[in-house]
């Protein structure tokens, strides 16, 4: 078993979401300096997570009762992305990672303070209800095997998601509504078993996304919850969709840190063959421009869609207040956006030709993880095919990325 302990809250937390994002930005050309550490260790390292965590990230998403900032998702948008600029799988740690104050308002919360002692705590998520629980007095008894944990290695909860058995067989939800009741379970990380030498992938190396395994682990029923049962009054961040929000940030960081780089390139880099700048080229200038614009729109998509749907649930409204195309919008501008990114990155890479292929230069391994990380679902065409149904007035496949939990 992998052994954890309950970690110490940061000393100085920032209070608010600024000045999350300020610490975020201040530490990007850290992680940028510790990428080639991060890829090698194929999992983020102690000091790195520390690092992250003084950011006041994981903490972002807890309102104010569990001592959180309560950072907008626009916000906890542009910290994810912030940190993406300095290393993608730091970013996309910083995403799955930092989603406890989300899980804290569909819990039970009296139980709160015993899954979440400290407001920094971290948690890694596998929602697919692969495994097994049995209701027992008090809980469930819960086995199985989930893959794709990111940050598995350095997380303090685990949640995943499992069908409900009783006296071995499948339990249906009271009011009929389900034959089949499936829940997430949270689980401390040293109840869990890592299975080591599982992640060894292309690109997002430093994810340590690996798989786990949970054999008759007792979980208490108020450390379960489900999407459709908040805890809390009714509020921005208490809707099912609600921490799937900040991982657009990830691909927005590295095409940023890429156009950055690219425009840095090419100001210093002059044709051998014709002896003209490349600043001077017009295949040059037309290329940046056009990655730059298409960046500009791509961004715009995903933090104007996210504000208009903030604004709804401020004031006190539900997504079903949203127009049909207002909540579309949400998650078609995710999944826009790491597949623009990756065009973005695509198409820079061969731009500066052979100064993209060094494993020295950044290029390489921000072309590796952009495509790695767009076959995550969120970036596949189930999402497109998910908000048609749902325009159509057709029962969408994947709805938790438009918040419907029936």
């Amino acid at each position: 078993m992998t052994a954890t302990t309950t970690r110490p809250e940061v000393s100085d937390p920032p209070r608010t979401g600024a000045e999350v994002l300020a610490r975020a930005k201040a530490l990007a050309p850290v992680l940028r300096a510790r990428a080639a550490d991060i890829e090698q260790a194929r999992q983020l390292p102690a000091d790195i997570v520390e690092l992250i965590r003084a950011t006041g990230v994981y903490r972002m998403g807890f309102a104010e009762r569990w001592g959180g900032p309560a950072a907008t998702s626009m916000t906890q948008v542009e910290v994810i992305e912030a940190l993406a600029y300095g290393d993608a799988s730091a970013g996309w740690c910083a995403a799955i990672n930092g989603i406890s104050g989300i899980m804290a308002n569909f819990l039970d919360p009296e139980c709160v303070p015993e899954v979440y002692p400290s407001p920094d705590a971290i948690t890694t998520i596998v929602l697919a209800p692969v495994g097994r629980a049995d209701k027992v007095d008090g809980g469930f008894r819960l086995s199985g095997q989930w893959t794709f944990a990111s940050g598995i290695t350095h997380a303090d909860r685990v949640v995943c998601g499992a069908f409900i058995f009783e006296n071995g067989e499948p339990y249906a939800s009271p009011d009929g509504s389900n034959p089949h009741e499936s829940r997430l379970f949270l689980v401390p990380q040293d109840r869990v078993e890592v299975i080591g030498g599982r992640w060894n992938t292309t690109g997002m190396c430093g994810t340590g996304s690996g798989d786990f395994t949970v054999t008759d682990v007792f979980v208490p029923e108020g450390h379960t919850l489900t999407f459709d049962n908040p805890r809390v009054p009714p509020g921005p961040l208490v809707t099912a969709d609600a921490y799937l929000r900040s991982l657009p940030g990830v691909p927005m960081g590295v095409a940023r840190a890429a156009l950055d780089h690219a425009r840095e390139v090419i100001l210093g880099r002059t044709d051998r063959l014709t002896g003209v700048d490349w600043k001077d080229s017009w295949r040059a200038q037309v290329a940046l421009a056009e990655c730059e614009a298409d960046f500009v729109a791509m961004r715009a998509g995903v933090l104007g869609s996210m504000r208009k749907q903030w604004e709804v649930l401020a004031a006190g409204g539900k997504l079903d207040d949203l127009s049909l195309v207002d909540r579309a919008a949400s998650p078609l501008s995710w999944v826009h956006a790491f597949r623009v990114s990756k065009s973005i990155v695509q198409r820079l890479f061969d731009l500066l030709q052979t100064a993209s292929i060094h494993k020295t230069g950044p290029m390489e391994r921000w072309l590796r993880d952009i495509s790695t990380m767009c076959q995550n679902v969120g970036a596949q065409d189930v999402v497109f095919e998910s908000v048609g149904a749902y325009m159509l007035g057709r029962r969408p496949k994947f709805r938790f990325f438009l918040g419907i939990v029936d």
